[in-house]
C-alpha cells in the first residue's frame, strides 16, 4: 500500500531507461501510452518530464509542452526546479527562430529561465 511497485512502475522505468540510453524513438512511442493516474504525484510528474524529453528530441515541441503542463499542474514546484524541465524549457526558447511561443515564454518565466 502507497507504493509505486507494479506494472505501470516498471513501464514508466522501461520509458526512462530508453531516454538515458539515447533511445528516444522508444521512449516517445511508449511513454505516451502508460497510464499513471494511480501513482503518486511526484511519479506521473517525473514520468511526464521524460515523455516531454523523448517528444522535445523527435521534434515534437509541441506535444512535449503539453506534457510540461500536465505535470506542472500536478505539482508546481516540482516542475519548477526540476532540471529536466529547466532544460527542456530553455533549449526550446534558444532554439527557436524569432520568439518562442507565448505558452513557452510564460512556462520560461514562471521556471525563471529567461
Amino acid at each position: 500500500m502507497w507504493t509505486a511497485f507494479g506494472p505501470t512502475n516498471v513501464a514508466i522505468h522501461q520509458v526512462a531507461t530508453a531516454g538515458e540510453l539515447g533511445d528516444m524513438q522508444i521512449a516517445a512511442e511508449l511513454g505516451p501510452e502508460v497510464d499513471t493516474s494511480g501513482l503518486p504525484v511526484e511519479r506521473r510528474v517525473r514520468h511526464n518530464l521524460e515523455v516531454a524529453r523523448a517528444l522535445s528530441a523527435w521534434n515534437r515541441t509541441d506535444e512535449a509542452l503539453a506534457a510540461v503542463l500536465e505535470a506542472e499542474q500536478l505539482a508546481p514546484e516540482q516542475v519548477r526546479h526540476h532540471y529536466m524541465s529547466r532544460d527542456l524549457v530553455l533549449g526550446w526558447v534558444r532554439g527557436t527562430r524569432g520568439r518562442p511561443s507565448q505558452p513557452v515564454v510564460d512556462l520560461a518565466e514562471r521556471l525563471r529561465v529567461v
